[in-house]
């Protein structure tokens, strides 16, 4: 009974007038005081009971067990309404998952790239993974392959990629060769023993023949592997293919020689450099013995053929960004000075099949050199039908030290639709 009289003192029914709520507090309370005042609701004195003047007021919200709670008014003359917030719990102050689960994978792909790029051997080197297509060591870890994807500012003006561009991947996979065999001291290319004798590597001669030229978007795979040559020498060999079609782009091979980068002059093989590269020789050969003979040597006239027209750019000057870190001007860098004296109308109509580059003294930054280029003749390809043109070049500084002799065989460009890429027959490989 007590209870149902305070509920009905802070609750009054609905039939309940303010008159009988007060009535109902003074018999509660015992007094009543003048201006009576339940939730809000304000009862003015001398006011007739027809019209009591009822208005909203703002109050302080009661305190159950300690706690404040907001009574909703049933009066639809409310005013102000509290909104209840929720109090903070462990579960509420949370991060959002989705959030730390992107921060956790960007971290552990971040540390599994640095991890891959460490310089480490692997125990076997066919379980080293080509996890970032920096390349990978196949075939009892006598052969590196790497893949490169042709881009569109390594193209030319018929939509194929350069001869530049070619010679630029074989060097890269040269030295990623020696970097993946955990050969590479503090040179460029150059192993352990020959940094601690100031020894590098220099390139004697290179051979190459192109059957086709990949194109914007391709994909070539390119396999390198080193061999002796002869008592000082080594010879690096390269096979470039599609990778879709496995179908041979160009073969190559080369001889390096080792030179002191103080007194740059050559230097003899030490036995430590020897025993470092020797577990790595392949005995395999890109370019025949049958091949290599038919390359017209730098220098020699054609069979048949009689010297023709000369052709001559000089003022040609080494920039900045084509010296390599053995202050020197890269070997890629040679072949484009060469051909800025071959015929423009060689370049428009022909493309280069075959070429024979002998190095002869190295280039430095104030040289000044001048490019010969002389169109020895025409023969004939008996397996094509076509006529080739073969031109001999000399790049030599203009006080008349030769740099460089070279051998070029340039053969008729065909349509696209003849074949893959540049359209001339390739064998599978």
């Amino acid at each position: 009974m007590a209870g149902s009289l305070a509920a009905s003192a802070f609750f009054p029914g609905p039939g309940a007038s303010p008159a009988a709520s007060a009535k109902t507090s003074k018999n509660l309370a015992g007094e009543l005081p003048d201006n009576l005042s339940v939730r809000g609701i304000v009862a003015t004195p001398n006011a007739p009971s027809g019209n009591m003047q009822v208005k909203a007021q703002a109050q302080a919200f009661p305190k159950v067990n300690g706690t404040k709670v907001n009574l909703k008014n049933a009066s639809p003359d409310t005013e102000e309404v509290i909104p209840y917030i929720a109090p903070k719990t462990f579960y509420n102050q949370l991060p959002d998952w989705s959030m730390l689960l992107a921060a956790v994978t960007t971290i552990f792909l971040a540390a599994e790239k640095q991890l891959t790029l460490l310089d480490w051997k692997p125990k076997k080197p066919d379980m080293l993974v080509d996890t970032f297509g920096f390349g990978r060591i196949i075939q009892d870890g006598l052969v590196f392959r790497q893949n490169f994807w042709i881009r569109s500012y390594e193209i030319g003006a018929d939509r194929t990629a350069s001869i530049e561009t070619l010679m630029n991947h074989l060097q890269e996979t040269a030295l990623n060769h020696v970097k993946t065999a955990g050969l590479l001291g503090d040179g460029f290319g150059a192993t352990p023993e020959m940094s601690k004798r100031n020894l590098i590597w220099v390139v004697s001669k290179i051979q190459l023949l192109v059957e086709q030229y990949p194109s914007w978007g391709d994909t070539v795979q390119v396999d390198t592997w080193v061999a002796a040559a002869g008592k000082n020498g080594m010879r690096r060999d390269w096979h470039v293919r599609d990778e879709n079609s496995g179908r041979t782009i160009l073969r190559a091979t080369s001889v390096w020689v080792m030179m002191n980068k103080n007194t740059r002059r050559l230097s003899k093989m030490p036995d430590e450099v020897r025993a470092e590269i020797g577990p790595y020789f392949n005995g395999r050969s890109a370019i025949t013995d049958e091949q290599s003979e038919k390359l017209a040597k730098p220098g020699s006239a054609p069979d048949g053929g009689t010297m023709k027209q000369q052709f001559i750019r000089k003022g040609l000057t080494p920039r900045w960004g084509d010296l390599d870190v053995n202050q020197h001007v890269n070997n890629v860098k040679y072949i484009g000075w060469i051909l800025e004296s071959a015929p423009i109308s060689i370049l428009e109509q022909h493309e280069l099949a075959s070429m024979t580059l002998d190095y002869r003294k190295e280039c430095g930054r104030d040289s000044v050199l001048q490019s010969l280029t002389t169109v020895a003749g025409e023969r004939m390809d008996g397996h094509a039908g076509d006529s080739t043109i073969q031109c001999q070049h000399l790049l030599q500084l203009e006080s008349g030290a030769d740099i460089v002799k070279a051998h070029t065989e340039w053969r008729p460009k065909r349509a696209r639709g003849e074949g893959s890429f540049g359209g001339f027959p390739a064998e599978n490989a």
